[in-house]
C-alpha cells in the first residue's frame, strides 16, 4: 500500500480552483500511477474528510521554444484530482 503523501503531490493554486470551492471541489496534482480509490483514500486520510467522488484528468506538457538556439524542450505531464468532498466538509489548506 501506498503512503498518502506518495499520491498527493500538491494542492492546485488557480483562479479555476478557487472558482470550484464554492461547489465544494478542491483540486490536487497526484502521482500519474495513482487510481481513483487510492486518491480517496489519500484525501480522506490526510485531511480527515469524507469524498464524494474524484475525477482526474491528465494534463499534456507544452512545447516550449528556446530563443537562442532552433531547439524545443517541453514542460512534464502532470495529473490532476478534481476531489468533491461532502456537503459540511472542508479542507483548511484552501480557505481564504
Amino acid at each position: 500500500m501506498k503512503d498518502a503523501r506518495d499520491v498527493i503531490v500538491k494542492p492546485v493554486v488557480s483562479e479555476k480552483s478557487y472558482a470550484l470551492l464554492e461547489e465544494n471541489v478542491y483540486t490536487f496534482e497526484v502521482a500519474k500511477e495513482a487510481s481513483k480509490p487510492e486518491i480517496r483514500d489519500a484525501v480522506e486520510s490526510i485531511f480527515d474528510v469524507t469524498v464524494l467522488k474524484v475525477n482526474t484528468l491528465n494534463r499534456h506538457g507544452k512545447r516550449k521554444r528556446n530563443r537562442r538556439t532552433p531547439t524545443f524542450s517541453k514542460r512534464p505531464d502532470v495529473k490532476r484530482a478534481y476531489v468533491t468532498l461532502i456537503e459540511g466538509d472542508s479542507i483548511e489548506l484552501f480557505e481564504v
